[in-house]
């Protein structure tokens, strides 16, 4: 590869090798690293461009009187420069984020040789930010003789977040938790189901999947890890029986006799072996929109919540209104629609003010019920309550790329190479952030949204926590083993999380499983932040890693949503699949190794005196693989609430779009009957898991 194209990527965070989950050394096309450069704002198609770009690199700090934005963690004195025309005087204070006052900067010995940028001799001169600050969002401020102020975000986050007590707890996909009461699909009424049963369990925490919002309108996205926004949640959640019950009263009988002959049809779908978002989703808009604006309980706390969500509520609102006009890909809109800033848009927005304000009050009625359920569940005694799930990304399409599209990197999406997952690698068709234009929002727009996923929450699990580090992006039109890794300036973005979630007590769960650096897993333990423990893949030298060696730091479980539940792992459910979608090269070697990984943990398991040596029975088994996770130093055991059930249906299968039906297998037995939510306690395997896992 050219060495200047090679210089430039390392400038910019590009990788140009890697090396792969297992150990093995690859080298990144010269085709890859000049597109996501391009991706990046940077040209590197010809000589004359590196050498342009190379030198706008090198003077883009120059280019700046501050930095965009200066992370501090609390314990650490740290160094920030100003560059001002050379030999100006600077005098600089830290203003405090409550407005309480400012302290003034301590300038720092700094000698480095001026450069002339853009034409003008340019100086630095540097300040010390001292450790033991109040963490929060301050500002430093810079002041010149001649008036000139400068101001930068100071960020200053916890080094770590408090330990984590130890506790078990359930990991659910709350669509497919469904009761005899549900609209054909799991819902926020279900969760405070599920924390009830868990609490009474002596468990700590239900983590749930993402309830990030999805699209208003045909298709709905069933992938709750492909949202159009990661701000606001996802109504087809809401738990109808509340909401129906206070608004009766102030509709007319016809429209409530509409409304319960929707709720009739929405608990038939119940029956049905596959959850039908779409449909689950249109009735209960329906009965939504037939129920506004009597369903306003309380105008003036609906008032306050419009008036606290400011501009992003509104554009979301907006987007969804339009959506239901236009469709749901922006990008097919009317031109003068598609820049959210527009005059088109403001228009818009004063001729749809009543549907704008009827998918407000949706988001309303969600916050309303998630800090029920999260209240309810801490006040019974749940030591974390709700885990809410953080996804990677948002859809292409979604509300988030026409109200932040600015903040996005245009041309890639975000995926995982090849791994143990699919030798294939895999694009989940989600844009990243673009590095530098987040931080010169000062990552504001990230903040808001780790907000609006922890204000009704005890902990937040982020999916694919590697993100925040490094990510995988793969160029429009490329496959998706032919990406690379592009570098996050994960001091911001984990410190941001750990200051957020710090503020709310909150713990965090990092899922580091796959390809992840030994120094990423060193530094989640410095921040405090958990990280990811699965039975299946705790091994060494082929063999079951005993339970005594496992990390601690960390949520263990037998299985993940992207395994089979554990009955289905031990038929090998997970190989069945994958051969019959054309995902395996060597169906029948896997299929031995998995036989093979399934005898070796049942040998350790008898001899552990977990299970009886001629057992064969799978509840059995089962129970004495959680007997196995029980003896771990993991501070925090997650059940799948499939093993409670003893399903066997895999949830997801990653890799696929629309050959499995992923995201919609409603809990089942082994036989394939639907189990309720209000009847799980009463199944075999509640009591023989729930008292296997128990800390007491």
């Amino acid at each position: 590869m050219n060495p200047g194209l090679v210089e430039l990527a390392a400038r910019h965070g590009v990788a140009t090798e890697y090396w792969d989950q297992d150990g093995a050394h690859h080298l990144v096309d010269e085709g890859t690293v000049v597109a996501v450069l391009a991706a990046l704002g940077v040209a590197a198609g010809s000589d004359e461009e590196i050498a342009v770009s190379l030198a706008d690199v090198d003077l883009a700090e120059w280019r700046r009187p501050l930095p965009p934005v200066f992370m501090h963690r609390q314990s650490r004195t740290g160094r920030i420069w100003v560059h001002v025309p050379h030999g100006t005087a600077v005098v600089a204070h830290l203003v405090w984020e409550d407005g309480s006052g400012a302290q003034e900067a301590v300038q720092v010995d700094h000698w480095v040789e001026p450069r002339v940028v853009d034409g003008v001799l340019t100086g630095e001169a540097a300040f010390e930010i001292p450790a033991g600050l109040p963490t929060g969002y301050h500002q430093f401020q810079a002041r010149t003789p001649a008036g000139e102020v400068y101001v930068c975000p100071l960020v200053v986050t916890p080094d770590r977040l408090p330990d984590v007590a130890p506790g078990w707890g359930l990991m659910v996909q709350l669509y497919s938790a469904r009761s005899r009461s549900s609209w054909g699909i799991g819902d926020l009424g279900d969760l405070a189901l599920l924390t009830d049963s868990v609490t009474a369990a002596e468990g700590t925490f239900v983590l749930v999947n993402p309830i990030h919002a999805a699209s208003p309108v045909d298709p709905m996205e069933p992938s709750p890890y492909l949202p159009v926004t990661r701000r606001f949640a996802n109504p087809v959640y809401l738990d109808m029986t509340p909401i129906i019950d206070r608004a009766m009263a102030a509709v007319g009988p016809e429209t409530g006799a509409a409304v319960i002959g929707l709720q009739e049809q929405a608990r038939a779908l119940s029956q049905q072996d596959v959850i039908d978002w779409a449909e689950t989703w249109r009735l209960k808009k329906d009965a939504l929109t037939a129920l506004w604006p009597a369903g306003i309980a309380d105008v003036e706390r609906f008032q306050a919540y419009v008036n606290s969500q400011g501009v992003a509520l509104q554009d979301f609102s907006l987007w969804c209104a339009l959506a239901e006009e236009y469709g749901p890909r922006w990008q097919e809109w009317p031109p003068g629609l598609q820049d959210v800033r527009s005059p088109s848009v403001t228009a818009a927005f004063a001729e749809k003010e009543d549907r704008v304000l009827f998918y407000s009050w949706l988001q309303f009625l969600m916050a309303e019920q998630l800090s029920a359920v999260q209240s309810a569940a801490v006040d019974v005694g749940m030591g974390i309550g709700v885990i809410h799930d953080l996804a990677v990304g948002v859809h292409a399409d979604g509300a988030d790329t026409w109200r932040l599209g600015a903040l996005l990197a245009p041309d890639v999406s975000v995926g995982a190479p090849p791994d143990m997952y699919n030798r294939r690698g895999q694009n989940w068709a989600q844009p990243p952030w673009s590095p530098a234009a987040l931080a010169d929002a000062a990552f504001v727009p990230y903040r808001d949204m780790l907000r609006a996923v922890l204000q009704h929450a005890g902990g937040v699990r982020v999916d694919h926590i590697l993100g925040l580090y490094r990510q995988w992006w793969i160029p429009d039109g490329f496959p998706p083993g032919a990406g690379t890794y592009v570098a996050m300036d994960h001091e911001a973005l984990v410190g941001i999380l750990v200051l957020e979630a710090s503020r709310v007590g909150a713990v965090v769960i990092g899922e580091d499983l796959g390809t992840v650096a030994d120094w990423i897993r060193s530094d989640m333990a410095d921040r405090g932040i958990l990280g990811t423990g699965v039975l299946w893949f705790e091994h060494e030298d082929s063999r079951p890693r005993a339970p005594e060696h496992w990390r601690a730091t960390a949520l263990a479980s037998v299985t993940v949503h992207d395994l089979p539940p554990t009955a289905g792992y031990l038929a090998g459910e997970h190989v069945r699949l994958r051969d019959d979608l054309g995902l395996l090269e060597d169906a029948q070697g896997v299929r031995a190794e998995q036989e093979r990984e399934v005898a070796a943990w049942r040998e350790l398991l008898v001899a552990r005196g977990w299970l009886d040596e001629e057992g064969e029975d799978t509840a059995a088994i089962v129970t004495a693989l959680h007997r196995c996770l029980a003896a771990s130093p993991a501070v925090l055991l997650g059940v799948g609430l499939p093993d409670l059930a003893g399903d066997v249906r895999i949830q997801n299968q990653p890799g696929t779009h629309r050959e499995y039906p992923n995201w919609c297998q409603p809990l089942a037995d082994a036989s394939g009957d639907p189990v309720w939510v209000e009847d799980l306690v009463d199944q075999p395997l509640w009591a023989d898991i729930t008292a296997a896992v128990r800390r007491r």
